[in-house]
């Protein structure tokens, strides 16, 4: 029998980690012929046999293939990837070896084979041998000492489930602070606590003293006087109280003209004497939000409290123009806060001292007042 020289190399073909075992296995030899001469070139028949137990133990697979040996008479083929002739390669059990690799070559490329080989698998290949792993029945017991230390070796079903079951949230019944005060503060109490005046100050005629706040003026050294500049205007009527106190009218350093109503609708703003109460009741009113841009406490004054204004605008106007304000005007109709009906409202003519009704929508002059 001729004889062959062979180098056999078995490795795991490159595949991915996560896709499945290739199923086969390279192999390589070199093909001699019986003058020990390489056999180049040439196509040769190969036998290939898995064989179990030893070197002439059962043959679990044999396949066939028909290589063409290289320049260096070199063979490299894929176990598992020829013609079977007998037996699955896809399912030999690694793992119960020892197993031999025996090879039968035809060097005229047919299956008259004349040259055998036997060579033991020293080692599995890891993926084929890996692959038992898609089979593992049975059970795994745990005997990680790290785990079997640790606080979650103890977690139980009933733990877990204990905890599924947690208290996510609860109801206030609490029976003492039920019927307190307490449990009556609404979101709007605590707003208004917080938009709460946190001190006073003391202005021009008023004074604080602990928690009294008492207005000033009355006295022979504040007394008012008509034409006085105070309170951010002068003053032009004064009139005492039962008391003996002073009050008044102060009419505003300036003026501007604007509509009683930008639209007209009725607002039962009908009082001649009370320019606060009309005002308030005012709606869609550019005059009013001019009087209103100049502080809290000056109004649109009533039909009456025009007609005061103009009775006394001597003292108004003179004491405008000690200060360089504006004067009253002598030629202008002045809106009053107090309404005629739906669609008009009084006016002043201050050229004629006659109160009289005009459109709401008309432009006229305005002035405010303030009282003290």
């Amino acid at each position: 029998m001729r004889k062959l020289l062979t180098i056999l190399v078995a490795v795991l073909l490159t595949a991915s980690v996560f896709a499945q075992s290739p199923e086969k296995m390279s192999y390589q030899a070199v093909i001699r012929n019986s003058s020990n001469q390489l056999v180049t070139n040439q196509t040769v028949g190969m036998q290939i046999s898995i064989l179990q137990g030893s070197s002439n133990g059962t043959a679990m697979y044999v396949e066939r293939q028909f290589p063409t040996t290289n320049a260096n008479g070199l063979v490299s083929i894929e176990i598992g990837a020829g013609t079977v002739v007998s037996g699955n390669f896809t399912t030999i059990d690694w793992a119960n070896g020892p197993y031999f690799i025996k090879t039968e070559i035809d060097l005229n490329g047919g299956a008259n084979y004349t040259i055998t080989s036997v060579s033991q698998l020293l080692s599995v290949p890891y993926a084929l041998h890996a692959k038992t792993a898609e089979t593992v029945t049975g059970t795994i017991t745990e005997t990680d000492p790290i785990f079997g230390a640790s606080v979650a070796s103890g977690i139980t079903a009933t733990d877990t489930a204990n905890w599924n079951n947690k208290l996510d949230s609860y109801t206030e019944t609490d029976p003492i602070f039920g019927a307190s005060v307490a449990s009556g503060i609404t979101g709007t109490d605590t707003t208004n606590w917080n938009n709460k005046q946190d001190q006073l100050i003391a202005g021009t005629n008023i004074t604080i003293v602990g928690n009294t706040i008492s207005a000033t003026g009355g006295g022979a050294s504040n007394d008012f006087y008509l034409g006085q500049d105070t309170l951010g205007g002068i003053v032009f009527y004064i009139y005492l109280d039962a008391n003996g106190n002073q009050h008044g009218l102060i009419v505003s350093k300036t003026e501007t003209t604007a509509q009683w109503q930008s639209t007209t609708s009725t607002t039962d703003a009908t009082r001649s004497w009370d320019g606060v109460y009309n005002m308030n009741l005012m709606t869609n009113s550019p005059a009013k939000t001019w009087v209103t841009s100049l502080g809290a406490d000056w109004y649109l004054p009533s039909i009456d409290e025009l007609s005061i204004l103009w009775h006394n605008r001597f003292h108004a106007n003179k004491g405008l123009n000690d200060v360089g304000a504006t004067l009253l005007s002598s030629t202008a109709d002045y809106w009053s806060s107090t309404e005629y009906n739906a669609t008009r409202a009084f006016t002043f003519a201050f050229n004629s001292g006659i109160a009289y009704y005009n459109v709401k929508t008309n432009t006229c002059s305005v002035r405010a007042v303030r009282a003290f």
